[in-house]
């Protein structure tokens, strides 16, 4: 899970486009004080977030306003410059599924002396650019702890009853340290009728269908941080998980004139995880340099069968799909930086990656009630591996009190090779680089622009070949994809509004070279590099307090994101959208904290839509309608728990599905058409959350 990318080329220009590929999440605002370092940067103490009754510091940094935390692990290759835009005390986390976020939950908010947010050219560390949150945090020569747990009820499910987190933190003298114990499982199930046509539109099938997804994701982390009076920082921190999902979905099949039928799909992943990472600073000649390290592996064996045929034993068909995927990273990185004057930085730095995946697969079939026979597949097995190294100057110069630039610029080289079912073995020499100008244009406005040139991460499973048993299709791999480059336009605004609120909004525009789609690929398709493609969005993060209006403690909180991107199909040469990409999508929360009571309470409304995915044959899309609305009441002090109950898909929210399939391939005539529009009703759930 925390390694293995999903089989669509969409999510690696997602992850060039920055912020928009992460999970954001914005809430409330509390009033800012200015810091004594300039108007530019604002600081909030503990009593500025009091009125939420928050349990941990990332319950505060959730409630800072024009603002989204990025994930650590948000697609850039190895660590690069920057990641994610919270640094802790100052320091970056030297993680990706263990970071700056998960560190954030595992502090107590009475740990949390202050919030600092600043903009990213005021840190030394090159890459950050826009809002960048510093937690500073103290808590010497103590021990606390935070839990959290919930129950979810849904429709055609068994409770949900072990969803929790534990967590532990303590420090003594130069020593800290974090712990945290979590379970967080997932529960999906929808059914509905699936209507399957012919070109014409007339019905050839009908299928009552049931469909069930029960996921566990049990994880232990921690974090260990050595400050002591000399100046030198060590920071280690290691998450080790296993996730084990099985679905399940039952048909009862009704051909036009024929006989009743039956078809079961059941799917199961049983992964275990780890990672560890770590960094150790300090001082060097005129400078300080900083070593890096991570090491992530993930062992991940899928299993997949299908099974159909008629009441009266006819048309039995029976398929197995097998596949043990390992994943690993290995990062090495070296950073030294120091200042030559007032508002002057220069860093350089160093990094080597080793990525692999190796697969074993097997697919058999049986026809006709006859036994199961191996089925050959063309990149079943196999291995990839890439070793990669880049070296980066940066130089950071403050052009006046409230003009900042930063420049960063160097080459990566990497080589590719492919064993097993293929042999391929590439190298490549590409410039990578940036160009950022912060300017605060008034104590209330600033403005960031940002020229960059990308290498994107590949997707490794695009090497090997898969199978989708319930669709009867597959993916071919593809041993000739390369990284992906690109030239990254973008425009940020970060305006507030005092007593109103505060709003953050971003234009970006994406030229893509080499972006990966699907292509054909001998007699089938696959993922497949195209020659160009643009992309360009409109994000924000917004906040719009009400008691103004004589709401009193209430605030409206939004995100939104919407894309427009252009490909040319490599199979009809029509203009059209990068397969799968997002759309648009929209979390949009309004929330009271009812004055002088304990009481909260707030509504979500959220919803999204993304393009079709096409593949040589056929085109899909899912999704969900009408948009998915969330109530919920809390009560802040529960014999000092927080407790909150919510009822969701009060809107009824229905999941939604139609697939397009021709002849020979999408330059054919339409031949079958497929549709369901599946509910899965109402969602309950009950929380209690509280420190000690």
């Amino acid at each position: 899970m925390p390694i293995k990318p999903l089989l669509m080329g969409s999510l690696a220009v997602m992850a060039l486009m920055g912020p928009a590929g992460a999970e954001t999440v914005v809430a409330g605002m509390p009033e800012a004080s200015p810091a004594a370092s300039g108007t530019d940067r604002s600081a909030y103490m503990p009593a500025d977030f009091a009125q939420y009754g928050p349990v941990t510091a990332l319950d505060m940094v959730r409630r800072i306003p024009g603002f989204a935390i990025q994930s650590d692990d948000s697609g850039n290759r190895g660590f690069g410059q920057a990641r994610g835009n919270v640094l802790i005390n100052g320091q970056r986390v030297s993680a990706k599924s263990n970071g700056a976020e998960a560190e954030l939950g595992r502090v107590a908010a009475a740990r949390v002396v202050r919030i600092e947010v600043l903009d990213g050219t005021q840190t030394d560390i090159p890459g950050l650019t826009g809002k960048v949150v510093n937690v500073i945090t103290d808590g010497e020569g103590t021990m606390d702890g935070t839990w959290r747990y919930k129950i979810r009820l849904r429709e055609n499910l068994p409770p949900s009853l072990n969803e929790g987190t534990l967590t532990l933190a303590g420090s003594q003298g130069a020593l800290s340290w974090s712990l945290e114990a979590a379970s967080a499982p997932q529960r999906g199930a929808d059914a509905g009728w699936r209507l399957i046509q012919d070109g014409q539109g007339n019905l050839l099938e009908q299928r009552r269908e049931d469909f069930t997804r029960v996921g566990d994701d049990v994880s232990v982390a921690g974090s260990l941080s050595w400050k002591p009076a000399s100046g030198e920082i060590a920071n280690l921190n290691a998450r080790a998980g296993v996730w084990e999902v099985d679905r399940k979905q039952i048909s009862k099949t009704y051909p036009l004139g024929g006989v009743e039928g039956r078809r079961l799909f059941q799917g199961a992943e049983d992964e275990w995880n780890a990672e560890i990472g770590g960094d150790y600073e300090f001082g060097l000649g005129p400078g300080r340099l900083k070593l890096i390290s991570l090491v992530r592996h993930e062992h991940s064996p899928f299993v997949d069968r299908f099974l159909m045929g008629g009441l009266d034993g006819s048309g039995q068909y029976a398929s197995n799909f097998e596949q043990t995927v390992d994943e690993g990273e290995y990062i090495l990185r070296s950073e030294y930086a120091l200042q030559t004057g007032k508002g002057r930085d220069w860093q350089i730095s160093a990094e080597g990656a080793f990525n692999f995946l190796e697969a074993e697969t097997a697919l058999d079939e049986a026809i006709g009630g006859g036994p199961l026979l191996p089925v050959p597949l063309h990149l079943a097995n196999s291995r990839v591996e890439e070793r990669r190294g880049e070296v980066i100057l940066t130089h950071g110069r403050q052009l006046s009190p409230k003009l900042n630039l930063q420049l960063s610029g160097g080459l990566e080289y990497s080589e590719l090779e492919q064993t097993g079912d293929a042999e391929n073995k590439r190298s490549f020499t590409r410039p990578k680089g940036f160009a950022t100008l912060s300017w605060q244009q008034s104590d209330t406005l600033k403005l960031v622009g940002k020229v960059e040139r990308r290498v994107g991460q590949l997707d490794f499973y695009d090497f090997i070949s898969s199978v989708d048993l319930d669709l009867g299709n597959g993916q071919s791999g593809n041993e000739e994809i390369v990284p992906s480059q690109s030239w990254r336009y973008s425009v940020e605004a970060q305006k507030t509004f005092g007593e109103w609120g505060a709003s953050t909004v971003r234009f970006l525009y994406v030229d893509l070279e080499d972006v990966v789609d699907q292509v054909p690929i001998g007699q089938g398709a696959g993922p497949g590099n195209i020659d160009s493609a643009t992309a360009w969005s409109v994000q924000t993060e917004s906040t719009l307090k009400l008691g103004k209006l004589g709401f009193a403690g209430a605030e409206i909180t939004a995100t939104g994101r919407y894309f427009d991107t252009e490909a040319d199909d490599p199979v009809t040469g029509i203009r059209r959208s990068i397969n799968g990409h997002l759309i648009w999508d929209y979390n949009i929360e309004l929330r009271q904290d009812v004055p002088k009571t304990d009481i909260a309470w707030g509504v979500i409304l959220e919803g999204f839509k993304q393009e079709p995915f096409y593949q040589l044959s056929d085109t899909q899309l899912s999704g969900n309608e009408p948009p998915f609305l969330m109530a919920y009441l809390e009560h802040k002090d529960i014999a000092g728990m927080t407790g909150t109950v919510a009822i969701g898909n009060l809107a009824n929210q229905k999941d939604t599905y139609w697939r397009r399939v021709y002849d020979g391939d999408r330059n054919g005539a339409l031949v079958r058409t497929e549709e369901y529009s599946r509910a899965f009703g109402p969602i309950f759930t009950v929380e209690l959350k509280g420190k000690f």
